[in-house]
């Protein structure tokens, strides 16, 4: 969707809730796009468990004894 200016700032609670909604306005300046709102993408989504199956590998040999010299470097 594309509004002017002077329609945005009236409307602007109108379009906010379109936003929330997934929508995307362009606001325009003599019909030239010079913004966009678009919805914030929450930090925290909702967890799901098994959602990264296949993306992660460990090694068979993970908790394995770290060789003697990588060991040394921490405890120097």
């Amino acid at each position: 969707m594309e509004v002017n200016i002077h329609e945005a700032k009236t409307h602007l609670s109108r379009l906010l809730e379109r936003v929330a909604l997934g929508e995307e306005v362009i606001i325009a300046k003599a019909g030239t796009p010079v913004a966009k709102l678009v919805p914030i993408k929450s930090a925290t989504g909702e967890f799901k468990f098994g959602s990264a199956k296949g993306k992660i590998v460990i090694s068979d040999d993970f908790n394995d004894p770290l060789p003697k010299e990588v060991e040394d470097l921490f405890w120097k």
